[in-house]
């Protein structure tokens, strides 16, 4: 990507001008699309995405402080060189204010533009070699799936290490989107059950009268449907790790019965008379405050005590946005290879939007984003324009506002919500309807209702 010809589009109704300005930028290594103006090259700009264009201003159909105004909308990053035969000054500091480069006039000074080319090429050779830098850094600081620069990280990072090699219980806690399963994911593969199955079952997303026969097991016939015998989870990740994601979510029956499975190393399927011996390394993980939980009554303080052994706590991506650039790499590399673009980072204007966001929904918003720009990108760079639109529409993020907490809601106090809110709260959370409760400041009872009602269930 660093040895690509930089794109230059030379605008201009006079034939022989276009002829002679596509020469000479083709000699200074530019790959160079020339055309005369007019309505039709407004639908054309979208398409061709020059880093570069050199434009007349007095043009008849379409004026080039029009065309300039556009270009300055849909690609802030391109550089826009106007030239013109009767040059004033109050044209030139207009030119400037819209956001133009230069100001040259005609008969052009070859010379004179030959130097702003050079400047020009040099921006964008620098800016393709931080791009692929970041790249790499990405690669460097990645660990099992995860990726980070910030001190956070390679404590954290260095604490996994130290730490897969012997614990057989964890609580991994954070906020929805932290990457909790990755940091289970590489307990497991650091750790000496590495060839054994590791099994991941989400507590939010089973239906409450089914826990028991998830993660136990039953016999035939214990209740009505089992036609035949299953293993439960515990079972099926027997030698291995089982990754309970959202325990906060167990009823409280349920949580008595998987500590004494954790405790002593024996599950009984629902129906049977007898237990069988499984050897389990077992990882939970909640965005819930867990302490808070069982002060509650929500949550079996035995079972608290017996999972938090030792707790990994994932940081906000609010709080080490340091790492937003090498996440953003590693993303678009990603999805260049995975939608067959050539793909090579961000815009400025787009790196500033992505380091001022809010981020409720952590690194799985991040990525979400960038899927979006990505496959609405035609170019090589993703404009501000593309990330604004992946972030949610014609409005710059806002300022990160902290809501309460969905416990802290009461049901006189909930908020509307239309359907177009909560399918927007849904897509940012990935679908899980704890962390769209949480996002929206209601609760889950109340989301539940209005999924109902919305026919969203």
């Amino acid at each position: 990507m660093a040895d690509s010809a930089p794109r230059l589009l030379v605008v201009d109704d006079d034939p022989g001008m276009l002829a002679l300005v596509s020469r000479f930028a083709e000699g200074e290594g530019f790959e160079v699309i020339s055309r005369p103006g007019g309505q039709s090259l407004l639908t054309e700009l979208p398409v061709l995405r020059p880093e570069v264009v050199l434009l007349d201003r007095n043009m008849p159909e379409l004026g080039g402080l029009d065309i300039l105004r556009v270009i300055r909308d849909a690609d802030p990053e391109c550089q826009v060189i106007l030239m013109t035969a009767d040059a004033t000054v109050e044209s030139a500091i207009e030119a400037v204010k819209l956001g133009a480069l230069d100001y040259l006039t005609k008969p052009l000074d070859f010379v004179r533009l030959g130097e702003l080319f050079s400047t020009v090429r040099f921006g964008i050779a620098r800016r393709q070699r931080l791009l692929a830098a970041d790249t790499e850094l990405a690669g460097r600081f990645e660990f099992c799936g995860m990726v980070g620069r910030s001190p956070v990280m390679q404590e954290l990072f260095d604490f996994i290490r130290r730490l897969a090699p012997h614990a057989r219980t964890a609580l991994v806690s954070g906020e929805t989107g932290t990457g909790k399963e990755l940091v289970a994911r590489a307990l497991h593969k650091l750790g000496p059950r590495r060839d054994r199955r590791f099994v991941a079952f989400n507590c939010s997303a089973v239906v409450e009268t089914l826990f028991e026969s998830e993660l136990f097991g039953h016999t035939r016939g214990a209740f009505t449907g089992a036609v035949e015998a299953k293993a439960g989870l515990f079972e099926t990740a027997d030698g291995g790790t089982l990754f309970l994601d959202e325990i906060g979510e167990l009823p409280l029956q349920v949580q008595a019965k998987l500590l004494r499975v954790i405790e002593y190393g024996e599950v009984q399927r629902v129906g049977a008379n007898e237990g069988k011996r499984v050897d389990v390394r077992a990882i939970a993980a909640t965005n819930r405050r867990l302490a808070e939980e069982v002060a509650a009554g929500r949550f079996r303080q035995d079972l608290y005590y017996r999972l938090n052994v030792v707790e990994i706590a994932l940081a906000p991506l609010r709080e080490r946005r340091d790492d937003i650039p090498y996440l953003t790499a590693a993303f678009i590399k990603e999805f260049a290879k995975r939608f067959e673009k050539p793909l090579a980072g961000l815009s400025p204007g787009a790196e500033r939007l992505l380091h001022d966001a809010p981020w409720p929904g952590n690194i799985r918003e991040l990525r979400n984003v960038l899927e979006r720009a990505c496959m609405l990108s035609e170019g090589r760079i993703l404009s501000e324009r593309e990330v604004l639109a992946a972030l949610g529409g014609g409005q710059r993020p806002a300022p990160s506002v902290v809501k309460p907490a969905a416990a802290d809601v009461t049901a006189t106090e909930e908020p509307e919500l239309d359907r177009r809110q909560i399918e927007q709260a849904l897509q940012k959370v990935g679908g899980n309807r704890s962390a769209a409760a949480k996002l929206l400041g209601v609760s889950r009872r109340a989301l539940y209702r209005r999924l109902d009602t919305f026919g969203l269930r």
